[in-house]
């Protein structure tokens, strides 16, 4: 031990530096993105330029393609974030639903459809993005994906009976559809509410 005195210490690397440098990197993300969403929702997908998100954000050319591939990438990130968000939303109000005492499949699906729908009315303008067609090529076999994965889980939730889940799978697109693009939200949610009446009176085959 004696031939240890009068000798440094060992320098640890400085995490603190690696730290703050992953969390300029995680904010600079941030803001690509939020900028992304402004962008596209003011000028379009198609009309929208790199260079205009990238001014939005404060970032340059180069941090955008450290953290995405290109503008497409940016539109699929916002989707896929979007859906995770309304996935929340919709695994919280069936939870909610059944730890209130609810089995009734019906029930659980209106209070998942309330909750996807107040989502796209508190996201209406992201939401209505992915509405309008104006979308990256292929987006549409996103959708349609997107799209099977719900229907996939609506069956397993009213235990497979598939002509019930494509008439109430169907109604709620519909729905979803006029909510999201609606120049009145108020008048939205009140047309969403009598069609979710309509469809909790679908009986059973």
């Amino acid at each position: 031990m004696s031939g240890d005195i009068g000798q440094p210490p060992v320098r640890q690397p400085e995490r603190p530096v690696a730290t703050r440098t992953s969390d300029r990197g995680a904010a600079t993300r941030v803001a690509l993105l939020d900028a992304a969403k402004e962008t596209f929702v003011t000028s379009g997908f198609a009309e929208a330029g790199v260079t205009e998100v990238v001014a939005r954000a404060g970032a340059s050319v180069g941090s955008l393609y450290h953290h995405f591939s290109g503008k497409a990438d940016l539109y699929l990130t916002l989707f896929e974030e979007f859906q995770k968000r309304q996935a929340q939303r919709t695994r919280q109000a069936v939870q909610e639903a059944r730890a209130a005492g609810e089995t009734d499949p019906m029930p659980q699906f209106l209070a998942a459809a309330r909750a996807y729908l107040e989502g796209c009315l508190a996201e209406r303008d992201l939401a209505a993005l992915f509405l309008r067609g104006d979308a990256p090529p292929g987006f549409e076999v996103v959708m349609r994906e997107r799209l099977r994965q719900w229907a996939r889980r609506t069956a397993a939730l009213f235990e497979h009976e598939d002509a019930l889940v494509l008439v109430v799978t169907g109604a709620l697109a519909a729905v979803v559809q006029e909510v999201t693009l609606s120049d009145d939200p108020e008048a939205a949610r009140r047309m969403a509410e009598d069609a979710l009446r309509i469809i909790g009176n679908i009986r059973h085959p």
